[in-house]
């Protein structure tokens, strides 16, 4: 499934969280992506291959 990323777009992952949330706001777009997790605020920083493999759904925000 291939998706179109943005900033500001929330992703859903596979894998929830260690808090519960599966999704995601995405802060930075590249080679790696800075992602913000809607559950607890905490913020990662993924590479852009796991993210295309394990996003199940997109919410573009407009």
């Amino acid at each position: 499934m291939q998706f179109d990323f943005e900033i500001g777009d929330m992703v859903k992952l596979k894998k929830p969280h260690p808090c519960g949330s599966r999704e995601w706001e995405i802060l930075r777009v590249g080679a790696d992506f800075r992602l913000k997790c809607m559950g607890c605020g905490h913020q990662i920083m993924i590479s852009r291959k796991l993210v295309e493999k394990n996003a199940r759904e997109i919410r573009k925000i407009p």
